[in-house]
């Protein structure tokens, strides 16, 4: 992984592609977004991977971030993020507790951010 800049921030080459960071979100994702897209993301292929592996996949899943807090005085930090799962199959609702917890414990990037981010995970079933 590789980041160049750029005249409105930076350009990174990644094996997939190209990817355009920014503090301006005119010319790219600014590094906030990328962060909570990661909790998000990797959050939801947990969940998937987990329901999976208890023989109840999901026929889609779709994340909301509900709420982003930041904090103006600690250089605008993110201390909050709400996801929020839906989840479409034939899905055993007394088994989700379970499947949310496994899903915080093995989510990498949820671990990275566990004492310096609140990350609120909440789901429905459709």
């Amino acid at each position: 992984m590789k980041f160049s800049m750029n005249e409105h921030g930076f350009t990174g080459h990644l094996p997939f592609g190209e990817l355009h960071v920014s503090t301006n979100e005119e010319y790219g994702f600014r590094p906030y977004q990328l962060l909570v897209s990661s909790l998000a993301i990797c959050s939801a292929g947990i969940i998937r991977k987990v329901l999976d592996k208890q023989r109840m996949p999901a026929e889609d899943i779709e994340v909301e971030v509900k709420e982003i807090v930041r904090v103006a005085e600690e250089a605008d930090r993110v201390s909050k993020v709400h996801l929020h799962f839906r989840i479409k199959g034939d899905i055993n609702e007394a088994k989700m507790p379970r499947v949310m917890e496994l899903t915080r414990k093995n989510c990498s990037m949820v671990r990275s951010v566990e004492n310096s981010i609140e990350v609120v995970e909440s789901y429905e079933l459709i």
